[in-house]
């Protein structure tokens, strides 16, 4: 079975998915889905993006089966590592999804983030974060939306054009690559032939560089868009020569269509 790795639900600090809504949907799709909701330790704002993963556990137990699963994605940052790594294995976890949303203690989503800098110099950082969390988050199964900067930058052409930064996502692949982790297809951007023609030489590389697994994962935060796109992802994945995979028990499985 096909599975959408990433989805938020109530757990989630902007998310109004009732999980009900969610396994709803995904029975009508015929696809898996695993719930993976924010847990960003020290985020700026004080309660935002945390939650009670004891509490999160026991209300969905119920719910979980081959066909639900629950995750966790944890916002990755040098500062929080020894604690994400306990909550982390604490946690009886289907999957774990790292992501970079904070960097120098600003959000990324916010505008501040790129008052005072060139596009080159915030990318620069963006990577340079995420390859250092990298190296030491090594409890994570999955490293998310490797493009999720492009999402929110404030210039006129946030895309990412692995040319310009080959050098610094190399390294990122490599580090994910030399760990065995599955690096995921976040369909959230892949809107139209140009927004998979710029991701596609990224995954590529990640190949390139050994690694071997990707997940694909839609990043819902609304039912209507659990599932989307998730055949373009598939098929990125083939042409790239990645294994797509779903984690049960922290353990990768591979999709069968």
């Amino acid at each position: 079975m096909l599975f959408d790795t990433h989805m938020h639900t109530t757990f989630s600090t902007d998310s109004k998915i009732k999980i009900q809504e969610a396994i709803a949907k995904g029975q009508e799709l015929n696809l898996g889905i695993t719930i993976t909701e924010h847990m960003d330790l020290g985020y700026p704002q004080s309660n935002a993006f945390i939650f009670d993963v004891a509490e999160y556990l026991a209300t969905y137990d119920k719910f979980r089966s081959d066909n639900v699963l629950l995750g966790i994605e944890i916002g990755m940052r040098n500062d929080c590592l020894q604690d994400n790594r306990y909550l982390v294995d604490e946690a009886n976890l289907d999957f774990v999804i790292g992501s970079i949303h904070v960097i120098d203690n600003i959000d990324i989503y916010h505008e501040s983030f790129y008052r005072t800098h060139t596009k080159q110099q915030v990318y620069y950082r963006y990577f340079e974060a995420m390859q250092e969390c990298m190296r030491c988050y090594d409890f994570i199964d999955s490293l998310g939306h490797i493009d999720y900067i492009a999402r929110y930058a404030r210039f006129n052409d946030p895309e990412i054009y692995y040319t310009e930064f080959a050098e610094q996502i190399d390294e990122v692949l490599k580090v994910a690559a030399e760990k065995g982790k599955a690096l995921e297809i976040n369909t959230r951007r892949i809107t139209d032939s140009r927004s998979v023609d710029l991701l596609m030489p990224i995954y590529k590389r990640f190949a390139e560089l050994g690694g071997k697994l990707a997940t694909v994962g839609s990043d819902a935060h609304k039912p209507q868009d659990i599932g989307r796109r998730i055949n373009t992802a598939m098929d990125i994945a083939a042409d790239c020569g990645l294994k797509v995979v779903y984690f049960k028990n922290r353990q990768p499985n591979y999709v069968k269509i």
